[in-house]
């Protein structure tokens, strides 16, 4: 099977109890979680901070939802692949999650500003890392993962960009293992963007200048994105703290 689909959740957590909730989550909770009908891969990563992103004027002009209108955590995304939406639907997660004893719903609950998405794959290109990459479907060490929304008349030109451009660019990105363009079966992004790196240092040196030799791409691009509405903390850049690349959960 392949996982076709991915449940993703990005989420705070309150410094009191936070190494707890962790310990909790990674010992216990996603090897559960990966007993689930239907699941195939669970990954928990945390987003970088400020100073190792570096700052880049189209970053800096991305049109965001207000955060009253959608919850903004952004410091974790759990992350889980299944090979179809409904892997999601039935059972429902939150069914399962109810289920859980009272300690284990109580460490969920630690959870602030989550907002989740339940998306599927509508295309995905293979990157030049992919070939010495051994963790099969497990996400990769460092991610970006965009969540957006995008005028109806404009997603025609969207599709055309993701198609024409930026997807066939990351074929040829050192560092790059997938990238999957994701559409939405449930929560308040329509689209999402999955890029996977071998690392971040790599994403840092080579995904940020792509387009550098192509001034008139680049203008293509300014003027695609400037077209998207992103989710609060969109894009999120972040680097898995589970499972160890060493003991990967991917079947």
């Amino acid at each position: 099977m392949i996982d076709r689909a991915i449940f993703a959740s990005w989420y705070d957590l309150p410094e009191a109890g936070a190494d707890a909730y962790l310990a909790w989550l990674h010992a216990c909770y996603l090897p559960a979680l990966l007993g689930r009908k239907g699941y195939l891969w669970a990954a928990h990563y945390r987003a970088v901070d400020k100073e190792q992103r570096p700052a880049t004027q189209r970053e800096s002009a991305l049109h965001r939802i207000d955060a009253a209108a959608v919850p903004a955590g952004s410091r974790y995304v759990l992350l889980i692949g299944a090979g179809d939406a409904n892997g999601f639907g039935s059972p429902d997660w939150r069914a399962l999650d109810a289920a859980l004893p009272d300690a284990d719903r109580a460490m969920l609950g630690m959870r602030q500003g989550e907002y989740v998405n339940v998306m599927v794959e509508a295309a995905r290109i293979d990157g030049p890392a992919l070939k010495d990459y051994a963790h099969g479907m497990a996400p990769a060490p460092c991610i970006q993962f965009g969540n957006f929304n995008c005028a109806w008349r404009d997603e025609q030109d969207m599709l055309a960009w993701y198609a024409g451009w930026r997807m066939p660019a990351m074929r040829e990105c050192p560092g790059v293992i997938r990238v999957r363009r994701l559409c939405s079966i449930a929560g308040w992004a329509k689209h999402g963007v999955f890029y996977e790196f071998t690392s971040l240092a790599t994403r840092n040196e080579f995904f940020l200048g792509h387009e550098d030799a192509h001034p008139d791409i680049k203008a293509w691009s300014d003027r695609m994105v400037g077209k998207l509405t992103h989710a609060p903390a969109s894009s999120t850049l972040a680097l898995r703290i589970w499972p160890p690349l060493a003991d990967a959960h991917g079947k």
